[in-house]
Parts: structure tokens; sequence; C-alpha cells
């Protein structure tokens, strides 16, 4: 995706994790951070996950900075149970 760094297995930066993601919509492929909430496990992610609340279950990839200085997590895929 344009803009996103690569992954860099040497390092922390941009690497895939799993989260919830609070997002109107899915449609979208990158969120800012306060949007994101990294979690350990698929397990945990799962149960946080509440799609009436706008909450889904995703792999992200991040964090990056934006041209905007901002924070932000790349969608890397949906999860579902």
């Amino acid at each position: 995706m344009r803009g996103m760094v690569p992954l860099d297995p040497q390092s922390k930066v941009s690497q895939a994790q799993f989260a919830v993601v609070y997002i109107p919509k899915r449609s979208r492929k990158r969120f800012p951070a306060s949007c994101v909430e990294i979690m350990s496990s698929k397990k945990e992610v799962l149960a946080g996950a509440d799609p009436l609340k706008k909450r889904y279950a995703a792999i992200v990839i991040g964090p990056s900075k934006s041209s905007e200085g901002q924070y932000i997590y790349y969608l890397d895929k949906w999860l579902t149970d």
C-alpha cells in the first residue's frame, strides 16, 4: 500500500499486530492510532470485537507516521471467528 513502511524483521517498526479497530465502515484501509487497540492474541481480539459498537477484529501493520504527522495503522486483513 502506498505510504506504508514495509515490515522490518530486525526492528519493531511497522509490525503486523492483532487489534480491535473502531471504525464506522470497514471500507477504510488505514486508521489513526487513536482508533486502534493493540492486543496480544487472535482470541483476545475476537473476544473484544463488537460490530454493533463498530469495533472490528483485524491484523494491522504499523505504526507508521503519516505526512500530516499522525501515527497510523494499515489494514492487513479483517478477522472473523
